[in-house]
């Protein structure tokens, strides 16, 4: 079994709704995203899957969120989720599933982590 794994960064603000403390104001963070992808076999050139075709979908995904409210996106907030870096590593790893696996047959997403600093993150994945 192969992983290939990619991160990028970004930064946005966000609110967590109902949390009894600092984070229910208004505060930002550079978020790191990182994705591991999965397959057992290589294409003819050694690579499981090309490094930039999994950074462009990556990119496509969080150029939505990259300085921005995240409360204020479709899915968070008012009437949606919570945006904790769990509901974000959930979101992110859902909206990549497919187009991850499409780009090579035999490719599976493994996790997804989400930092709000250097020290703290999420992780998100399914058994599969």
């Amino acid at each position: 079994m192969y992983e290939l794994t990619v991160s990028k960064s970004f930064s946005a603000a966000h609110i967590l709704c109902g949390y009894p403390g600092d984070c229910a104001r208004l505060h930002g963070h550079t978020w790191t995203v990182q994705v591991k992808v999965k397959g057992e076999e290589l294409d003819n050139l050694g690579m499981l899957v090309d490094f930039k075709a999994i950074k462009k979908e990556l990119m496509n995904l969080i150029d939505q969120f990259d300085h921005r409210f995240i409360n204020d996106l479709d899915g968070f907030g008012d009437g949606g989720v919570n945006p904790t870096a769990e509901n974000l590593a959930f979101y992110i790893y859902r909206s990549l599933e497919k187009p991850v696996e499409a780009l090579r047959a035999g490719i599976r997403m493994k996790e997804v982590s989400v930092w709000e600093s250097p020290d703290a993150y999420a992780t998100y994945w399914e058994d599969k």
